[in-house]
């Protein structure tokens, strides 16, 4: 028993050494603002204590379109996009609950549920009827959530790799940060170190271009992350259930859909793709060869043309040329 007692307090003393020399503590707020927040950024209250971080660009009659981002990203992730949009459409693109700037739930809610919640409240803030809404990754699983709860609201719907089909990646199960986001203890600590090598390492691995994980967006990325609650926010996030989409709810959605995804994509399957084109009746799917996880980041020029090309078939957003 004794000996049983002078492990545990070995290891008990390697787990404290590891966090004092591995912990990476958050970042200051007002220092990520004054980095990340300048022109055209605004925060807008939407309810509940939230308080959204968002752009809001190009004319305000225009056809609007909003873009949702993926997992521990923030509305940078699109600013290829919203850079070739917004002298034609309005653009507005906002860090949801959990990520970038606007920072945890007040109520610690990260179910799909309210994040659907905050995209209406966020156009509703912004005086918009109609829009088209674009999501990457967990974005798509959002915008595809609020499609099925508001289809009135929509004029089309951009899925770029989104989740939420019921389409398992090889190997199955969940991701290794997921599971680990279910350990006790690891999951704790998860909170507190953060190395910025891991977040690299997770980019390398999720996009076939190389070229586009720049020491700058590795930055962005860890130092987002490391904003007060967006860590134990992603945790809180990772450890829940998993929950797809119904093919016969889905097939129920007549708004027009694009679906974007790279062939070469080892997150989310480019069959989730197929999926969502085989069950949405009124869908465009276009893959990228060479293209993983990130195409709108990855191939942002070729993906943004395909979107503008797809939005002039919508004659009822049409803008005057």
């Amino acid at each position: 028993m004794k000996r049983l007692f002078k492990v545990l307090a070995v290891l008990i003393a390697l787990l404290m050494l590891a966090f004092v020399v591995f912990r990476t503590p958050d970042t200051e707020p007002d220092e990520m603002r004054a980095k990340y927040a300048g022109e055209p950024s605004q925060f807008v209250e939407i309810g509940d204590g939230v308080t959204v971080h968002l752009r809001d660009e190009g004319p305000r009659d225009a056809p609007a379109i909003i873009l949702l981002h993926g997992s521990t990203a923030d509305l940078h992730t699109w600013g290829p996009w919203a850079d070739g949009l917004k002298e034609t459409y309005r653009v507005i693109r906002f860090d949801q609950i959990g990520h970038g700037l606007t920072g945890p739930d007040s109520n610690e809610d990260y179910s799909r549920e309210s994040f659907v919640a905050d995209i209406g409240e966020v156009a509703d803030a912004l005086g918009l009827d109609r829009f088209v809404i674009a999501g990457s990754s967990m974005g798509g699983s959002h915008a595809m959530a609020y499609a099925l709860a508001h289809p009135e609201r929509l004029e089309g719907i951009v899925l770029v790799g989104a989740s939420g089909a019921p389409i398992r990646r090889d190997g199955g199960g969940r991701s290794f940060a997921m599971t680990l986001a279910q350990t006790p203890v690891v999951n704790r600590l998860m909170a507190h170190i953060t190395p910025r090598s891991m977040v690299e390492q997770s980019f390398t691995k999720m996009v076939s271009n190389k070229d586009m994980v720049t020491p700058a967006m590795v930055d962005r990325y860890w130092e987002m992350l490391r904003y007060p609650g967006n860590r134990s926010a992603t945790i809180t996030r990772f450890a829940a259930e998993r929950v797809s989409f119904d093919a016969d709810e889905v097939s129920g959605v007549e708004v027009p859909t694009l679906v974007i995804w790279g062939a070469e994509d080892p997150l989310i399957p480019v069959a989730s793709g197929r999926w969502y084109d085989e069950h949405l009746p009124n869908s465009t799917l276009v893959e990228y060869e060479e293209i993983g996880h990130l195409p709108h980041e990855e191939a942002a020029q070729t993906s943004l043309s395909d979107f503008k090309s797809w939005l002039l078939n919508l004659p009822s957003i049409r803008p005057d040329l």
